[in-house]
């Protein structure tokens, strides 16, 4: 929890007073059943209703002032608590930002969103319990022993045995639950993950008929959550019977002997009453400690699951040079480029090299499995090469800043994802400082201005989650609108256009002309590739041919047959 209590650092003060506080209030609690012993052996027994005043207004005064005292206390916890939460929140979510794809695909959504949720919410309420009541109770506990024995070592006695076996046995309860419960965030996690598939995937579980097997799925995992978590609150909530029996043992032991006591005369009465009062008070705080125990463990293994991610490095420390370059203008290479994804053993791209010029189309077709977007994505340095070299304008990738580099390139991936908002707001993701003349010029570039304005509210129209209320080819077009919209030197459409007819999508590409950038776009449409100066065939991550439309005819049979291919399934869907 090393790293989690790093963010407690900026509210030292608040700790300060707020423990502070609790002292104020654990002394009030401590000194009032000394009082009521010396109001009953002083002021009842001997009927002086003085003293009976006196110390009624004495114990009065300390119950207003731990009450004072507990409001305060609450405050600052409240305020440390939630403030701690929100700071580790905004680390992680910023801390996830940097990370590599690589890095992205170690650690599943549905794990991550437990981070953000479960996770933090159960370490801000124990650090709200530590503030308020975690560091009071053992203290109560001991300073009822102290005072216990400061009345009367003969009666108090007991306490020195009873409560060191108590802690002891609190203590291997909190090792087994802080366990038990990492298993219970563990089934938290594929619960989440199934929800999660399940939702994003509803169109097609109802479309193959799969609603039974999804619904089987999801209760074989909601009852393993089930099951360790009923075992885990059994484990943890069995301590409390146990606690209360021992204490309630002993508080009868206190009242026997102390009746003898008194009967002997000697001890006073209100010094048994005293003691009694303080038996109550351990019972009730030991009591506490199964709650204690119980948060604490859980935000243990929760802690520990944030910490995971948290000290994962980031992605970004590979770079080796920090100056800026001169302005991109778009040349690009590959030099013997070979990528593995990680674990795997199979190369994905193997020995890559081509170029491309300024300004220069390059069409990239292949089949599925080809390498064709893995090879997009080292480019951006979504991920980092092997082995080889990529250079842009002649300088190798590495000796750019990351934010230079993506700044330069517009992305549109193969499947177009849209963010909740309006379709201006997804748009100006691309460009946040656009005018209103901008987002429609690169609408009406990406041929979707003229449907845009037939929506009601126009380009205010909201966007729903992933863009569900836009069709797929409404949706790569604002994808594209989007990439367009910051003027890159370098565009890259993996295979962005397969939704569109053949009429818009030569309008797109005539639009495009007009940027005069670099332009890398995957396709599987002949038709497409033949507008690109040069087309680069992969087969199986290695690079088969590379030339014009009119030369891959004449010298590579793999292109032939694609075309052939494609040729012989537009007859067949006529």
């Amino acid at each position: 929890m090393k790293t989690i209590f790093t963010f407690l650092k900026p509210f030292k003060l608040h700790i300060i007073i707020a423990y502070t506080l609790t002292l104020v209030e654990l002394a009030a609690e401590l000194s009032f059943p000394l009082f009521l012993g010396l109001m009953i052996d002083q002021g009842v027994i001997p009927q002086n209703t003085n003293n009976i005043m006196m110390w009624g207004g004495i114990m009065l005064a300390v119950t207003i002032i731990s009450f004072i005292a507990g409001i305060i206390n609450s405050y600052y916890a409240a305020h440390v608590s939630t403030a701690s939460a929100y700071n580790i929140r905004e680390t992680l979510f910023n801390h996830i930002q940097q990370f590599t794809f690589e890095q992205l695909n170690k650690f599943p959504t549905s794990m991550l969103i437990t981070r953000f949720t479960n996770d933090i919410r159960q370490i801000q309420q124990t650090l709200f319990m530590a503030l308020r009541i975690m560091a009071k109770a053992p203290l109560m506990v001991f300073g009822s022993v102290i005072m216990a024995l400061v009345i009367n070592p003969r009666i108090a006695l007991i306490f020195l045995f009873v409560v060191p076996v108590l802690i002891a046995f609190l203590y291997w309860v909190l090792v087994k639950g802080s366990a038990m419960f990492s298993n219970v965030q563990h089934r938290v996690d594929e619960v989440n993950r199934v929800i999660q598939e399940n939702i994003a995937g509803m169109r097609v579980i109802k479309a193959f008929l799969r609603r039974n097997y999804e619904m089987e799925r999801f209760s074989k995992t909601n009852e393993a959550l089930q099951t360790e978590t009923r075992f885990a609150f059994r484990f943890v909530e069995s301590s409390m019977p146990i606690l209360l029996f021992i204490m309630n043992m002993t508080l009868v032991f206190i009242l026997w002997f102390g009746h003898k006591q008194s009967l002997a005369g000697t001890v006073a009465v209100g010094d048994v009453v005293a003691i009694v009062n303080y038996a109550l008070r351990t019972v009730m705080m030991i009591s506490m400690f199964t709650f204690i125990a119980l948060a604490f463990s859980r935000a243990k293994a929760s802690s520990e699951r944030i910490e995971h991610i948290l000290q994962e490095k980031v992605g970004d420390e590979h770079i080796t040079n920090e100056n800026t370059h001169q302005p991109i203008t778009g040349s690009i290479a590959f030099h013997n480029v070979t990528f593995h994804y990680p674990n795997s053993a199979t190369a994905t791209l193997e020995n890559i090299s081509f170029s491309v010029k300024q300004q220069e189309t390059l069409a990239i077709i292949g089949a599925t499995g080809s390498g064709k977007t893995t090879l997009f994505q080292l480019l951006p340095r979504l991920y980092q090469p092997t082995s080889g070299e990529i250079t842009i304008d002649n300088n190798n990738i590495q000796t750019y800043p990351i934010e230079q580099i993506r700044a330069n390139i517009g992305y549109v991936s193969q499947t177009p994802l849209l963010f909740s908002g309006t379709i201006r707001d997804n748009i100006t993701f691309g460009y946040e400082a656009a005018t209103d003349d901008q987002v429609v010029q690169a609408a009406k570039d990406a041929q979707i201005h003229e449907t845009i304005m037939d929506f009601t509210n126009k380009y205010d129209t909201v966007v729903g989650q992933k863009g569900v209320n836009l069709s797929g080819g409404q949706k790569q077009r604002i994808s594209i609108a989007r990439a367009l919209i910051r003027k890159p030197s370098i565009l890259m459409l993996d295979d962005s256009t397969s939704a569109l007819d053949m009429t818009t999508e030569a309008q797109l590409l005539q639009a495009i002309d007009s940027y005069n950038n670099t332009m890398l776009i995957i396709t599987q449409k002949i038709s497409t590739a033949k507008r690109a100066d040069r087309i680069l065939l992969l087969d199986h991550g290695r690079v088969k041919h590379i030339g014009t439309h009119d030369e891959l005819i004449e010298t590579s049979d793999l292109y032939k047959k694609i075309i052939v291919s494609q040729a012989q399934k537009e007859v067949s869907n006529v």
